[in-house]
């Protein structure tokens, strides 16, 4: 018998779910320790300027994004700007994600509009004056931000390229790996250099190849095994954000983005910069 090709919706939504992983979705919008179901927001997440809580990307008509079209989607994510025109604060990494292609950004809401909707209202942020202002993220946004698609560079095979797409765009590993300056915007010097302030107030390591405060005497295997597994080289295993960030997402791409982003991190220049917390 003729083996029925899939439609093309059905290849999107597919796409879609991978690409839900890779971006870490799942970990951030489902309030794990309240018994939120999945996607459905709730999630605080602790920051020097307060207390945000991630949004419902059901496509719940009223409390989720099942009214937004494909226009409002690709806004939100490329734009950092909500359907009713209201700025995001950048605690959403639209930063990074402003570098995912179109179509990527299609088939992750045809991903997220083939789930069942979860009727959940999620609670307000909890942030003080003027950081609740969300007309400054304009002035943020002139002073920090891009919203340039990812550009292959040219000088670099397809391999690393993927891993830095994977890297700067889906993963934003530097959102939480990259330390901020006051005004909350990423050091870019510092890009992968590790932070004492990540989310929720964790440490976040140093991963740019610096043997001595970063992972410079990693092979590329290990840090693939990490990606997988959670398991360093010396066999201790990741907590935190790290974990979720695993568990829920990375360790379900295939071997050849893992390794394409372990190929990207580790041809970084190095570092160096010790990640401790203040005495």
């Amino acid at each position: 018998m003729w083996a029925i090709p899939a439609s093309a919706d059905e290849v999107a939504i597919e796409r879609g779910e991978y690409l839900l992983r890779a971006a870490g979705c799942i970990s951030c919008h489902t309030d794990v320790k309240n018994g939120g179901p999945p996607l459905s927001g709730g999630r605080p997440l602790k920051t020097p300027f307060g207390t945000f809580y991630s949004p419902n990307i059901t496509p719940d008509q009223e409390t989720g994004i099942g009214a937004w079209t494909d226009e409002d989607f690709v806004r939100a994510l490329r734009d950092g700007v909500r359907p009713d025109g209201a700025h995001y604060f950048p605690v959403f990494p639209y930063p990074s994600y402003a570098r995912m292609t179109t179509s990527d950004m299609h088939d992750l809401k045809a991903y997220l509009f083939s789930i069942a909707p979860v009727r959940r209202e999620v609670p307000d942020h909890e942030v003080p004056f003027p950081f609740s202002w969300r007309f400054l993220q304009m002035v943020w946004k002139v002073l920090f931000f891009s919203s340039q698609e990812y550009v292959a560079d040219t000088e670099r095979g397809s391999e690393w390229n993927r891993g830095a797409y994977v890297v700067q765009a889906l993963a934003h590993c530097g959102e939480c790996h990259t330390p901020r300056n006051f005004l909350g915007a990423p050091n870019m010097d510092l890009f992968l250099a590790g932070t004492p302030d990540g989310p929720d107030g964790e440490l976040v390591p140093n991963i740019t190849p610096d043997s001595q405060t970063g992972i410079g005497d990693w092979s590329k295997g290990d840090l693939v095994q990490l990606l997988q597994s959670g398991l360093k080289p010396d066999f201790d295993d990741v907590q935190g954000s790290m974990y979720e960030a695993i568990e829920h997402g990375l360790k379900f791409l295939t071997d050849e983005d893992l390794e394409a982003v372990a190929g990207y991190i580790l041809s970084l220049d190095p570092i160096s910069n010790r990640v401790s917390r203040e005495k």
